[in-house]
């Protein structure tokens, strides 16, 4: 097949073009919550210019409209969205498996069926060319409809490819790719404490979908679902809420489910010399399609919320190292004072505990490395002993795994005091390439 494409299901006579932005009039009538519904109804508005995609080199993703629900950021651009885009408020993240039997050209097939997709989605628009309530009457409708009435919420869908996509865990190379694995995906290693769950763990491909409305979230991973029947089923998915960082300079620290503030030292996507060098991958590194592409590292993280809980309050301020009402470093200031590991206490020894989570987890004990998160709380229930099966959906995005995550994790899962209170049962690797142009489809440049 062409790596190029359009649409797969044709042409619509009354759409915009795929990555088009709206224009003003369209925008107004998002910020004025205007249903999806009523969005059908201005299909083949002028295509207008107030929309950039991402570039290589920019910060932030500049959405359309003003308004959390109403705000639409760009599907087509150098890199994918969802990743220094300001993150949203919910999560619904998939890791997928390809059916056995699935060939080269059937891989490229879904990849191109999900962009169609996902550039609608993104959009506020249904997955299919009829939406849910319309098309052929003797035909499931290409769209599965909860989403029909709700505005586009900011919707990203980010697309990573799973070390078994290269190498199957039988050795075999299913769809000749083998020899364009990035060094950088590497399956990671097991860190002393984890317990790891099989189920929990993996993937050849994932879909990371973030919103402002957890319906639109889970309609975007429920529709690629059901595009990818045959070719991908889900192997594990994981709903989030309350971002646990900031990725915007726009955003306040959100706090975590120990109730402390989470992400104050987080990468921002208005640091773009830091973004260049410690998010997006280049092709210097070694994979050319690569180029402006990241590598996302998905920890489920299971918190002993009750034990914790019955811990005092001064112990619970030394094991994270910060203050937990204002958010500042132990060593003093406010939240966005730099930590001083030297400062000492009247009672002798640091202010800030050697193995407090802030000191190890500092990018000045990690020689420099640094991870831009969009974490996720969860809870999943109870256990059988009544327990909040609660905690925290690590995502990190970085340059090179072997020389930020691992490292900074082994040192974390060795030393930190937080361990205590933490159990890692889920675990991934996944590289996200570069964004798509319009016309072609997420990961053309590896079959290229």
């Amino acid at each position: 097949m062409s790596d190029q494409n359009t649409d797969v299901d044709g042409p619509e006579p009354d759409a915009h073009p795929e990555g088009a932005a709206r224009t003003e009039g369209a925008a107004h009538t998002r910020r004025s919550g205007l249903s999806r519904r009523g969005m059908l109804g201005l299909a083949g508005a002028a295509v207008g210019a107030g929309v950039v995609g991402f570039g290589a080199g920019a910060a932030v993703g500049h959405a359309v409209g003003s308004s959390p629900t109403g705000a639409t950021y760009p599907f087509y651009g150098a890199n994918q969205a969802g990743i220094v885009t300001p993150a949203q408020d919910r999560l619904h993240f998939a890791a997928f498996d390809v059916a056995a039997g699935l060939d080269r050209d059937g891989l490229i097939e879904l990849l191109r069926d999900w962009t169609v997709a996902a550039a609608r989605m993104t959009q506020g628009r249904p997955a299919g060319k009829y939406g849910p309530a319309s098309g052929p009457s003797d035909a499931p409708p290409d769209d599965t409809g909860e989403a029909l009435d709700l505005p586009p919420g900011g919707l990203t869908l980010t697309f990573g490819f799973g070390p078994t996509l290269f190498t199957a865990a039988d050795g075999t190379d299913r769809f000749g790719i083998a020899a364009r694995r990035p060094e950088a995906l590497v399956d990671l290693p097991r860190f002393p404490g984890d317990a790891l769950i099989d189920s929990l763990t993996g993937g050849d491909l994932c879909v990371q979908a973030c919103s402002e409305d957890p319906q639109v979230a889970v309609h975007a991973i429920r529709n690629l679902s059901r595009i990818a029947f045959g070719r991908a089923a889900i192997r594990w998915s994981q709903l989030g809420f309350g971002r646990t960082s900031s990725t915007s300079r726009s955003q306040t620290t959100p706090r975590n489910l120990f109730g402390f503030k989470d992400g104050t030292a987080n990468i921002k996507a208005e640091d773009s010399t830091v973004v260049d060098d410690q998010v997006w991958a280049a092709a210097s590194d070694g994979a050319t399609w690569m180029h402006g592409g990241s590598y996302l590292v998905a920890r489920k993280i299971r918190m002993t919320i009750e034990t914790w809980d019955r811990q005092q309050l001064g112990e619970q301020e030394r094991i994270i190292g910060r203050d937990k009402g204002e958010g500042a470093p132990l060593s003093g200031g406010t939240e966005f004072t730099e930590p001083n590991f030297l400062a000492l206490s009247a009672g002798g020894g640091t202010k800030i505990d050697p193995d407090s989570h802030v000191r190890l987890a500092h990018p000045t004990m990690n020689d420099g490395a640094q991870l831009l998160r969009r974490g996720y709380n969860f809870v999943d229930g109870n256990d059988d002993l009544g327990r909040l099966n609660a905690g925290l959906f690590f995502i990190a995005f970085q340059r090179d795994p072997r020389k930020q995550f691992i490292p900074i994790q082994a040192r974390l899962a060795k030393n930190d005091a937080l361990n205590e209170y933490l159990k890692h049962v889920g675990s991934a690797i996944f590289a996200v390439p570069p964004g798509a142009r319009d016309g072609s489809y997420v990961g053309a440049g590896l079959f290229a």
